[in-house]
């Protein structure tokens, strides 16, 4: 009979060898395959089945710089000081551009910061009060001895639960900044502070910097610094109406501001590319209510009177709601694709409730694609996941060498880990991935949207009749090749 330590030495003779083994089955040229051009698919899409073509603005037709989310950082700061009456003290603490990522979620009544992945539990490691994380070991208690975030805390619909908000809009990024911030400056100085008035007046003193017009004026004085890829925009409505494909504009923002940037970007006639235009629609409830009806406005913006009986081209129409729209254009079904950057209110009651086709902007894509394609991501990668197969397949030696081997191994996984999330955030990680497990925005991206890319520039790569199909997943019982079982050269439940 095979002694133990005979069987354990063999196995690791074969441990050994792995990494260089890593290296071997990285393929030439697998870091050069992804492209922040590319339109990624969660469900299969034809082109050539979409007729119409539907579009939000901010974040959709108008990308901004990320100078942008400095100005509403720097606004809201002062509105907390002299409309709320904080301490001046905030004042200076500067921006902090690549503090937060989007997707995140707030505990109201914690003052806590944190990703939270597609099971409803909070990443290690991510967790911040104000400016600073959290260990662990006090994040634990301060939830019972779990990492789990009940469901009943955070089952809104879209996001806001009862005592957790998620952040899913690309304009929160300053939001969640200044949450910190704030908390930060009341925190290292001593100062007694209720978290739930915080989190309320810093989301209103942002909510001022839209409501007063700010940022549309700041966009406005300055269309070249703040609007980006205008041109390519411009390329992609050509395309869409050279094709025959209908258009139209559903967006939050006032039409004065809209038209503005359309006219940086496109040119004077850019109402010519749009079949409808619908702007002010205050959106998630415009896809939820039947009873508000559609107003007209007359050449200088100004608000007519009559009963809306269709929707003319050349016409802009406010408010009004989707099942009107859906009544008067006889537009349904999947021959419907539009775009737009927030999951929850601009796409989630179309692809759940209406059945329209659903495409999410998703900028972070550029950058989080350009870690992913790094020589460095892939080493990282390929030999995490050996390691985890190897740690797996090692549990069934209960002798006190191999249990030290595992410790070692568990602790060289976890700085793994830590490296691979710093590659593209060092507060917390990629927008799309936690440990192991996909994000809750990761999930709702997959859930409401058929396809998602940088920007609408990436239509430019494909013809309209390219149908667009999602890779098969593996299961995890389906047993596939993992890279852990490449290398190690068996399924983990086999014998050594």
């Amino acid at each position: 009979m095979v002694s133990c330590n005979h069987t354990l030495n063999h196995f690791f003779e074969r441990v050994f060898p792995v990494f260089s083994l890593c290296l071997d089955l990285i393929p030439p040229g697998a870091c050069n395959l992804l492209n922040s051009s590319a339109i990624y698919a969660n469900n299969e899409v034809n082109l050539a089945e979409v007729d119409i073509y539907g579009f939000d603005y901010d974040y959709t037709l108008a990308l901004y710089s990320n100078a942008l989310n400095t100005m509403i950082y720097n606004a809201a700061k002062g509105f907390l000081i002299e409309h709320f009456r904080y301490p001046e003290g905030i004042l200076k603490y500067d921006y902090i551009p690549n503090f937060a990522v989007r997707g995140l979620h707030y505990d109201i009544q914690k003052g806590l910061l944190m990703k939270i992945d597609a099971f409803h539990y909070i990443q290690p490691g991510t967790v911040y009060r104000g400016l600073n994380p959290l260990p662990d070991e006090e994040v634990l208690e301060l939830y019972g001895g779990t990492y789990h975030v009940p469901l009943e805390q955070d089952s809104g619909f879209y996001g806001k639960g009862p005592k957790v908000k998620q952040f899913m809009d690309i304009f929160s990024i300053p939001e969640m900044t200044l949450l910190a911030v704030a908390n930060d400056f009341f925190i290292t100085n001593d100062i007694e502070y209720d978290p739930v008035h915080l989190f309320k007046d810093v989301s209103e003193a942002i909510g001022m910097v839209h409501l007063k017009g700010y940022m549309y004026k700041w966009v406005v004085q300055d269309l070249d610094k703040y609007i980006l890829r205008g041109e390519e925009t411009h390329a992609v409505l050509h395309k869409l109406v050279s094709s025959g494909k209908k258009l139209f504009l559903i967006t939050n923002s006032p039409f004065s501001f809209v038209d503005k940037g359309m006219t940086h970007m496109v040119g004077e006639k850019w109402r010519d590319f749009f079949d409808v235009v619908i702007v002010q629609a205050d959106k998630p409830h415009f896809f939820t209510d039947c009873i508000k009806p559609f107003r007209r406005l007359d050449t200088k913006g100004d608000l007519c009177w009559e009963k809306i009986k269709s929707l003319d081209k050349g016409q802009i129409y406010k408010q009004g709601n989707l099942f009107d729209f859906l009544r008067l254009t006889g537009w349904r079904g999947s021959k419907v694709l539009y775009f737009g950057d927030h999951l929850y209110s601009d796409l989630a009651d179309l692809m759940l409730r209406h059945g329209w086709r659903t495409a999410a902007i998703v900028p972070e894509l550029e950058h989080e694609t350009k870690m992913v394609s790094t020589g460095r991501y892939a080493l990282n990668l390929t030999w995490l996941q050996a390691l985890t197969g190897l740690m797996e397949r090692l549990q069934t030696h209960r002798d006190p060498e191999s249990q030290q081997v595992f410790l070692e191994w568990q602790k060289e996984r976890e700085e793994l880990r830590i490296m691979t999330k710093n590659l593209f955030n060092p507060q917390f990680g990629s927008i799309f991935r936690t440990c192991h497990n996909p994000t809750y925005f990761s999930r709702r991206l997959c859930r409401f949207s058929d396809i998602y890319m940088t920007s609408l520039s990436c239509l430019l790569n494909y013809d309209l009749s390219y149908t667009f199909y999602p890779r098969r997943t593996p299961l995890q019982h389906e047993a596939p090749l993992w890279m852990d079982q490449l290398c190690t050269g068996s399924h983990p439940m086999n014998s050594v």
